[in-house]
């Protein structure tokens, strides 16, 4: 079965810029109708203008490094942008000029490494992974972290017209979304459109070097996992991401993990690569292979009861999108935040989770075992929530806004993906370099 990773390591990069590397899994488009999402109910356990606007206070833009994952259900989409307004919010046409119009869909590719950079990356290098045997597809993208609505998010800017074919079948057919993009908008992924109660043509702030009003285009996941939002090259340079500093690349399955190997020799230093699927006949879909989870230890009785006690202790503090305690919380916020009290380091999202320690069936939960589910109604294949096992049947959880930090029965039905119990070791190596 073909199953997106959550990598994360830290890159060395020029004083004032850190380098993040996150990853997780695309999504579909959503339905939407007049502005409003069409037939979204939040499910039962989910994950946790005009511009430029220039702000003081902008802060440094972190690149970063993500994954994909096939989407199969076809969902029909509209955008929310109001068309022929040029002074709409998120018009990125200059004044006088017209909207570049996108190209027509010509065919689907898998986003199968990317390599990224926090500089600007020459159109040597490009040539040279274009050039390299195996490569099918080959395109500068810019990758960073922003923040919108002062959240720090995974952003892409993209050349829509290029750029659609590596996103998931029915993102990619979207003519709406992606002239939305082209025109100066922002579309963002279905959990941070949801949970972040943001409204569908509706504007937020984007903050990169400087602060800019873009209008909300769509809901929909673009084909790098872990991916909150994505808006143009030229309004991506405009918030301050380096022109061209990545580039996702496509390839056969087999020979991903040898064209990376050859790819980072060529790269130059500080540029680094990674793959963004695996294959993998786990039947579960949380936690490592066997052979990588062999000898890799587990949690000591003292951190075991650190981690409970912490988690306990959060009980009634609300779910907030995006929040990582020490008062309020997401889903994966929880999660990481409770182990951090017994000094484990952990990645951040449920995604990257799923992946720090070795499958467990249902019956052998401990306390302390995590517990992932697929939420995501846009992305029916993605890890997109998670809980922590406490015991006799019972489960810890960030559900949604408006639900506090609660105990409940554990869930086990339709949305459960798996459970995994967490090595230490395996999740200090998975955390890598988040910050």
């Amino acid at each position: 079965m073909r199953l997106t990773t959550d990598v994360a390591r830290r890159l060395l990069v020029p004083v004032g810029v850190s380098l993040l590397v996150v990853s997780g899994a695309a999504a579909v488009v959503l339905a939407t109708t007049g502005g409003k999402s069409a037939g979204t109910a939040v499910p039962h356990v989910p994950v946790p203008g005009t511009r430029p606007a220039a702000a003081a206070g902008g802060r440094p833009v972190v690149p970063l490094l993500g994954a994909s994952a096939d989407a199969d259900r076809a969902v029909p989409a509209v955008s929310a942008a109001s068309p022929g307004s040029a002074a709409s919010p998120g018009s990125a046409a200059s004044p006088g000029s017209a909207p570049a119009e996108v190209a027509p869909l010509r065919g689907l590719r898998q986003a199968d490494l990317l390599v990224v950079a926090p500089f600007s990356l020459s159109g040597h290098v490009l040539t040279a992974v274009s050039r390299q045997p195996g490569v099918t597809g080959a395109d500068p993208i810019e990758a960073a972290r922003v923040t919108i609505n002062g959240v720090p998010e995974a952003v892409l800017g993209v050349d829509p017209s290029a750029f659609r074919g590596y996103a998931a079948g029915p993102t990619a057919a979207s003519d709406a979304l992606w002239q939305g993009v082209a025109d100066g908008g922002v579309a963002v992924s279905y959990t941070m459109g949801t949970l972040g109660k943001l409204a569908l043509g509706g504007a937020v702030t984007v903050t990169g070097r400087q602060a800019e009003r873009l209008r909300v285009v769509a809901f929909g996941t673009v084909g790098i996992g872990g991916v909150d939002a994505v808006v143009s090259d030229s309004v991506a340079r405009s918030l301050g991401m380096p022109a061209s500093n990545a580039i996702v690349v496509s390839a056969p399955p087999a020979s991903v993990t040898a064209l990376a190997s050859r790819i980072r020799e060529i790269l130059p230093r500080g540029a680094a690569v990674e793959p963004l699927v695996t294959l993998t006949t786990a039947p579960s879909q949380a936690g490592v292979p066997a052979s990588e989870a062999a000898g890799s230890g587990g949690l000591t009785a003292a951190q075991l009861t650190a981690v409970l006690r912490a988690a306990e202790s959060r009980q009634g503090l609300p779910y907030a999108w995006g929040a990582a305690g020490p008062a309020s919380f997401d889903c994966s916020g929880l999660v990481q935040w409770s182990f951090a009290q017994a000094g484990v380091t952990l990645p951040r999202t449920a995604a990257d989770q799923a992946r720090i320690g070795p499958a467990v069936p249902v019956s052998q939960l401990e306390p302390g075992d995590l517990l992932f589910y697929h939420t995501d109604t846009t992305a029916p294949g993605y890890i997109s929530h998670v809980a922590m096992y406490l015991g006799n049947g019972w489960m810890i959880q960030a559900p949604q806004p408006g639900l506090p930090v609660q105990v409940v029965s554990a869930d086990f039905g339709s949305q459960f993906a798996g459970a995994i119990r967490v090595s230490p070791r395996i999740a200090a190596a998975a955390a890598g370099g988040l910050a």
